[in-house]
This record gives structure tokens, C-alpha cells and sequence, in this order.
């Protein structure tokens, strides 16, 4: 079973980028379906990006056309890039990783915190 850690939290403003990390350790993270999800304050946890081990993504409505999920298998690296961040975009962002294309997979990260405020 593979561990995850997520980098490149912070703080940003709004209408600013952040660029977050997932890597993972083990030896068939090609095989794994990752997912980024993130949980503001009083909230439950909410996909926001997914991406199988096919290489096909999957967007929330709330941030399509601002956020964009890549892997890199030979780095064991997922990354989510995130634009035009918005308040709303604030939470503690946690990366996810399973072999079903059905609901969150068993592993997950620790977290790291996005912060969008002027």
C-alpha cells in the first residue's frame, strides 16, 4: 500500500495561484486512481479533482476551468494546480488514493492548508 504527502500549501490572494503536490512512496502508484479533495471550516470533505490511472480527469463544477490535475508516474507525483483562487477555495486540501473508479480510495494524506484571503 502506498503513503501519500501533500506539499505547497499557504496563503494566497484572491485571484492568485497555488501549485499543491501529492507524492506518494511504493512501487505501483501507475495503478492508482488520485483524487485531491478539500474540507473548509464547518464543511464536509468534497471531491475537488481526480485522476485515474488512465490519465482521464474529473473536475467539481465549482472549480473547473480554474484547477488542473496532472501525475507524473515517473516521479510518483500527483500536482493540482489551482488559478484564480477564490475565498471560497480555502480549506485544508487532502490528496487521496485508491485502485476503484468508485468513491474515495483507503489512503489518504495528512492534508495542507490553502488559504485565500486579501
Amino acid at each position: 500500500q502506498i503513503q501519500l504527502v501533500e506539499s505547497g500549501g499557504g496563503l494566497v490572494q484572491p485571484g492568485g495561484s497555488l501549485r499543491l503536490f501529492c507524492t506518494a512512496s511504493g512501487t505501483i502508484f501507475s495503478r492508482y486512481h488520485i483524487g485531491w479533495y478539500r474540507q473548509g471550516a464547518g464543511q464536509e470533505r468534497e471531491l475537488v479533482a481526480q485522476i485515474f490511472s488512465s490519465g482521464i480527469t474529473k473536475y467539481s463544477d465549482s472549480v473547473k476551468g480554474r484547477f488542473t490535475i496532472s501525475r507524473d508516474n515517473t516521479k510518483n507525483t500527483v500536482a493540482l494546480q489551482m488559478n484564480s483562487l477564490k475565498p471560497e477555495d480555502t480549506g485544508f486540501y487532502y490528496c487521496n488514493g485508491g485502485m476503484s473508479v468508485i468513491g474515495a480510495g483507503p489512503t489518504w494524506g495528512k492534508g495542507t492548508q490553502v488559504t485565500v484571503s486579501a
